[in-house]
């Protein structure tokens, strides 16, 4: 039979809601140190697991958060969901992970079954917040803490938000790739079905017109979120005629693809192609061709997104209205990146 609590209390010589509030390591516990180490060595010798949900519903608090990412083959959601768990687990907190898979339609779903599980505030990577404004506008009215990650600088949500300012790693990669002698760009986009381009494919066409008048060609390739698509679509793309010098992808894991592509029809990286990706996931600095990225600071944001989290659980209200917490972005010159040959 299962353990109770109260089994803990009786072996401890003590009242139950004593032993409840060592075990749960509540503040307001006036109890000796003798007997904190008792009903601790009581609990252990019996071999007692609190029960978290009867206990969240008790007091309101369940001690864990949920993270709601686009795709776990994704190396970056994986990284990100590394770093978040930590700081979580030092506060005490769980991390519930669901995956919508690049998929709108379960996007929808998960966002409101993850309402339904025993949480205390989510964070969220969403195909388009601005898309989700009165979901997120009931969350934040109904006090649901809530942290979803923008897509561009300036547009306010209704909940706590954390942006990577991507205009300035774009900025520093086309400039880059410019005194490299380049001339012919392409922007892999990389997204799911019936998701319109994202804000990295429309900043790329942004800064890519203000080249026009230099003779400076560009082109999107769109394509599904695998990394198999995007193999497709480069290669594809590279075997035509008038092929791009430059390869630039919606995040590393489409770059890295693209490089493949590259290889496998016969052209070198960089001398023939160069690939730029976006996110600088650790895995990019270990390819055989080093990937040149435009990096995000992963872990800084990980952390921002759980004191804002951990923030809105602890102090609800009192924090006010929605912050939104902006990263600036930075283009990292490696191997997969050079000047046009020839």
């Amino acid at each position: 039979m299962r353990v109770r609590l109260k089994d803990v209390a009786a072996k401890a010589n003590v009242a139950v809601n004593t032993a409840s509030t060592i075990l749960n390591r509540r503040p307001n516990s006036w109890a000796s140190k003798e007997t904190a180490e008792r009903v601790f060595q009581a609990a252990e010798e019996l071999g007692y697991r609190p029960n978290r949900a009867a206990l969240g519903l008790r007091i309101g608090r369940f001690n864990a958060i949920g993270l709601l990412i686009a795709d776990l083959n994704n190396p970056f959601y994986t990284t990100f969901a590394h770093h978040l768990t930590i700081h979580a687990e030092a506060a005490g907190y769980d991390v519930v992970i669901e995956s919508w898979r690049s998929d709108l339609q379960r996007e929808r779903t998960c966002l409101q079954e993850i309402l339904n599980r025993q949480l205390d505030g989510v964070v969220a990577f969403l195909s388009d917040p601005q898309t989700h404004q009165a979901f997120l506008q009931k969350q934040f009215s109904s006090g649901t803490p809530f942290v979803v990650f923008g897509t561009a600088v300036g547009r306010e949500l209704p909940v706590d938000c954390v942006i990577s300012d991507f205009q300035s790693g774009l900025q520093q990669a086309i400039a880059s790739l410019l005194r490299d002698g380049h001339r012919r760009f392409a922007f892999i986009s990389a997204l799911a079905e019936g998701q319109s381009d994202g804000h990295r494919s429309r900043l790329f066409t942004e800064l890519m017109e203000q080249q026009a008048s230099g003779g400076v060609e560009h082109e999107i390739i769109r394509c599904g979120p695998a990394i198999e698509d995007a193999y497709a679509v480069a290669r594809k793309r590279l075997e035509a005629g008038k092929r791009p010098t430059a390869l630039m992808a919606i995040n590393d894991l489409a770059a890295m693809a693209a490089i493949r592509a590259a290889v496998d029809t016969g052209f070198r990286v960089p001398e023939d192609v160069s690939v730029v990706g976006v996110d600088n996931i650790p895995l990019g600095r270990f390819l055989p061709v080093n990937l040149s990225s435009i990096s995000q600071p992963i872990g800084k944001i990980a952390e921002k997104a759980w004191e804002l989290i951990h923030g809105r659980i602890e102090s609800g209200a009192e924090l006010g209205l929605p912050q939104q917490v902006v990263f600036p972005t930075e283009f990292l010159v490696r191997e997969s990146t050079g000047l046009v040959s020839g």
